[in-house]
């Protein structure tokens, strides 16, 4: 079964991402809800996150798809749920798989300006993506009114200048946009970082074949 979207999960946990800020609220364990928009399909997703580990969710057509992480970039996970077929997978990376989804993401250098503006109740700034070997550039907006625990990312990302609000996310070459809509302080539901007995597990190489080969 060929699920695309799948490939865009990585760019939807960036908003989960903390960033160096100088923040007024750090934020220790809670969840994020998140929209995007890729492919010409609008997405919500829930982004739970705690001092050690995220787990994004949301729904690709038929399928119910959780990614989880670990913070420090050891661990990753592909759940996928398709009550239509009484399917249920999941797809544990290998440090090699886990490697190469990194690698896939791009080098970006930021540029900060001098614009602002308040999206979705934060004071964000403006600042320009470059994706150099792409010869692109994009808008993305961050705040510094808040931080998250920080992840594997904050490397690709930290000098953006803030934890990103709205922002372009590219992934296989497919462009998303991504907006953050809100963050709610609160344990996490249990269980949520696990992976529930009635799954499936499959290697990642059989899980690029279900969602189109390749990765993409």
């Amino acid at each position: 079964m060929k699920i695309k979207l799948f490939s865009v999960a990585m760019g939807i946990a960036l908003s989960a991402t903390a960033i160096s800020a100088s923040a007024q609220k750090a934020y220790k364990e809670g969840t994020a809800t998140i929209s995007m928009t890729v492919m010409g399909q609008s997405i919500d997703a829930k982004s739970y996150f705690s001092a050690d580990s995220s787990a994004v969710m949301f729904n690709a057509g038929p399928a119910a798809v959780k990614v989880l992480r670990d913070n420090k970039g050891s661990f990753m996970a592909y759940l996928v749920d398709i009550p239509v077929m009484s399917k249920k997978v999941a797809a544990v990376a290998a440090p090699a798989d886990i490697e190469q989804e990194m690698s896939k993401l791009p080098v970006l250098t930021f540029a900060p300006t001098t614009e602002t503006k308040i999206i979705n109740g934060f004071n964000c700034k403006k600042v320009v993506a470059t994706d150099a070997k792409a010869g692109k550039t994009y808008d993305w907006w961050v705040t510094n009114d808040i931080s998250l625990p920080k992840t594997s990312l904050d490397k690709y990302y930290e000098k953006a200048g803030g934890v990103p609000v709205q922002y372009s996310s590219v992934q296989n070459g497919q462009v998303s946009e991504i907006s953050l809509k809100g963050v709610t302080e609160g344990k996490v539901p249990a269980g949520t970082f696990g992976i529930a007995k009635d799954y499936d597990r499959i290697t990642m190489e059989e899980f690029n074949a279900m969602r189109g080969g390749g990765g993409n």
